[in-house]
């Protein structure tokens, strides 16, 4: 079980590495190995595997991520070392062990010389040549560098394209880890200058992910504070919590000296600890010393050595490769319940963009044509009437948008017009007696009253026609969010001219749009209705501003008594402006006798001036009170209907029509292949959603039986 558990990451890792490293949408447990060039992270994963496989040379030997996944197999034959005289004998040295018989530790191989290079029961296989097993270690590290050269070229250049390896045997433990180039810090030979940030960059996309057990390789030898590996794996694991540390070279540690702080947890502590190793040196690799001697002589040594001798146990690469298996598998407990989840649910996200991106072939170019633009409609009139699928919670949209600027933008910009802003009171009293002509009005004139009210009719033609233009705005809004839609951009041609189609009929529909608005004011403006039953009457507003007249006198008092005396009623004022002020006051003001019998002819221009009489005052706050009354009348009325003429002409007509018009104008056409070409980036999308979800689907399988 606890073996199937890891084929079961392994071969998720295989069905999800065929996405590449940076579209990998799923976080899977793995071991990633960091350390230093210098610190001997392939000898560690040399010793672990029990055979030469790793390319190895100056400078950066490991170029791309190599994922090195361990399948521990039952040995199917025997392996004899034929003697001299030839005879064979089946010695421990030369015999493969039942992995059901054997101990934790000599799972790995048994310890000798290596007897063939190759051996039916090991071979390895790169996911990159399916169905094609390397039974010699020595052609996958070449097939190892001919792939690094391939993404990378021959120079020392870098990719974080992964390798993935799946090595076959009954000498390891099932395990999967992720080798990663090592840590360098000055460029060498035809180096990178910038290849400490690269590598750096490359590391940390793997140990940041939550699910990645971090293996720091450093080497015993040198400060621990120092070592590159450690350093890094605590920038993204500053607890320690998923870091496990190997502890190489200790056979080169200076006399005297040893980790056992450091294995203690007293120097740099680890969750999981450190474990002590010894590898082959450059020496015994050049005298092809075998791996298998190598271990015999890490037993022995730490097995005599009088600082290790009592934890000999738990020191050594069978040991690491132990405890390897059983991090791993104790994480993989922990974390597939969530991998479940997080498969199915990215699954179905991509799933439902697939759906979206459609088939490649949706049928003729005249059926694509014909159910784009149903949809484009269907979805138009949704927005507008606040029924689409994506109802925001967040901000307003679609029709939501078109009320407020009805009720609020333009309700307040109507009733923020006062009549009285652009006209003052001596406007008010030259139209008074322009509008009498030669003969003075007895009463106040129904003439001066409706030029002055016409006057202020008209000022609501502009924020009515700017209503227009912002309810047009929003159309065309709405209509930039359905076609930034993933459906619509599928096919740009057909996408460009349903947006030139719907342009030009808005702007078509403004034409009697705005003609209706502006009739509206025109009629306001045509016929003055002063028998409308809210407009205040003539006789009212002559009493209100009497009795205003009459409070704003100074109150005179009875000599006698000292108490005030009653208001007396206003009388008709006299028409003798030679004793009083007036219109003409300022005209006749010079006493000049000689002046006044010349009867010189009026100015070029006559204004009036002087103070005006008590009855211009009245005549003048009764026009006021007229016009601020009629106004409020307009007011209302327009403030109704230019949301109703524009609902009329430009909303509910394009709901009806709109349809027809891009029939008429598209689905007509004699180039309708020439619309339903796709875009180049919905194709590659496709493919690449497509292939997700055949990797999805293919994971989720794969943990479906776990």
């Amino acid at each position: 079980m606890d073996q199937h558990l890891i084929n079961t990451v392994n071969r998720l890792q295989d069905a999800l590495a065929t996405l590449g490293p940076n579209a990998n949408p799923i976080d899977l447990p793995q071991i990633t190995v960091v350390g230093s060039q210098s610190s001997g992270k392939s000898s560690v994963l040399e010793n672990i595997v029990g055979r030469d496989f790793l390319p190895r040379g100056t400078g950066i030997v490991t170029r791309r991520p190599l994922v090195l996944q361990l399948i521990n197999r039952r040995p199917t034959t025997t392996i004899t070392a034929a003697k001299p005289n030839g005879t064979s004998n089946s010695s421990s040295n030369g015999s493969l062990i039942d992995t059901d018989d054997a101990k934790p530790k000599e799972i790995l191989a048994p310890v000798g010389e290596q007897v063939n290079e190759t051996n039916p029961d090991e071979w390895g296989e790169f996911l990159h040549k399916p169905g094609q097993k390397f039974f010699d270690f020595n052609e996958i590290r070449k097939e190892i560098v001919r792939e690094t050269d391939l993404k990378t070229g021959k120079n020392a250049g870098i990719s974080s394209v992964p390798i993935n390896l799946r090595i076959y045997s009954p000498h390891v433990l099932t395990l999967t880890l992720v080798d990663l180039p090592g840590l360098t810090k000055v460029p060498v030979g035809d180096q990178p200058k910038d290849i400490e940030i690269q590598i750096k960059e490359m590391i940390l996309k793997f140990i940041t992910k939550p699910n990645a057990i971090i293996l720091s390789v450093t080497a015993a030898n040198t400060d621990l504070a120092n070592s590159d590996g450690l350093k890094l794996a605590r920038e993204v694991d500053p607890e320690g919590s998923r870091t496990i540390g190997v502890l190489t070279k200790i056979d080169l540690m200076d006399q005297g000296t040893d980790v056992i702080d450091i294995l203690a947890g007293r120097v740099i502590p680890l969750r999981y600890g450190y474990v002590p190793v010894i590898n082959r040196s450059q020496k015994d690799i050049t005298s092809h010393k075998s791996i298998r001697s190598a271990l015999q002589f890490e037993k022995e040594f730490f097995e005599n050595h009088p600082a290790y001798r009592a934890k000999a146990q738990y020191c050594g690469t069978p040991y690491l490769s132990m405890r390897l298996n059983s991090i791993l598998l104790n994480h993989i407990r922990t974390t597939l319940p969530d991998i479940k989840s997080r498969i199915d649910n990215t699954l179905k996200k991509y799933e439902a963009e697939l759906a979206t991106l459609g088939p490649p072939e949706l049928g003729s170019p005249s059926n694509i044509v014909l159910s784009t633009i149903t949809e484009f409609c269907n979805e138009y009139r949704s927005i507008l009437d606040g029924q689409g699928n994506d109802v925001s919670s967040l901000e307003l949209s679609g029709g939501a948008r078109i009320s407020f600027v009805f009720h609020e933008i333009f309700s307040n910009g109507i009733k923020a017009l006062d009549p009285f802003d652009q006209i003052k009171d001596v406007d008010i009293r030259t139209i008074l007696y322009n509008s009498a002509g030669s003969s003075p009005n007895l009463f106040v004139g129904t003439a001066a009253f409706e030029v002055l009210v016409k006057k202020q009719i008209k000022r609501f033609e502009e924020p009515a026609l700017k209503c227009v233009t912002l309810v047009y705005d929003e159309l065309v809004r709405i209509l930039s969010q359905i076609l930034a839609k993933q459906q619509f951009n599928r096919y740009p041609t057909l996408r460009e001219n349903i947006n030139n189609v719907f342009i030009g009929f808005l702007r078509k529909s403004l034409i009697p749009t705005n003609k209706l608005v502006t009739d509206l004011v025109s009629m306001e403006e045509a016929y003055i209705n002063t028998a409308h039953p809210d407009l205040i009457k003539g006789s009212s507003a002559m009493a209100i501003v009497t009795e205003k007249m009459q409070l704003s006198k100074p109150v005179q008092l009875d000599p006698k008594t000292g108490k005030p005396l009653p208001h007396q009623h206003v009388s008709v004022p006299s028409t003798n402006n030679d004793d009083e002020g007036g219109f003409f006051s300022n005209f006749f003001a010079s006493k000049n006798k000689k002046r006044l019998a010349a009867m010189e002819p009026p100015p070029t221009t006559l204004r009036a001036s002087g103070q005006m009489t008590e009855r211009e005052t009245m005549e003048t706050e009764v026009i006021k009170m007229l016009i601020h009354s009629y106004f409020a009348i307009v007011q209302r009325t327009i403030t109704d209907m230019v949301p109703k003429s524009i609902m009329l002409k430009l909303i509910i007509y394009s709901k009806q029509e709109m349809q027809r018009e891009l029939l008429e104008n598209l689905y007509r056409t004699d180039s309708l292949a020439d619309l339903v070409k796709e875009n180049e980036n919905t194709v590659q999308r496709r493919k690449e959603v497509k292939k997700m979800v055949d990797a999805l689907r293919h994971a989720a399988e794969i943990v479906s039986s776990v």
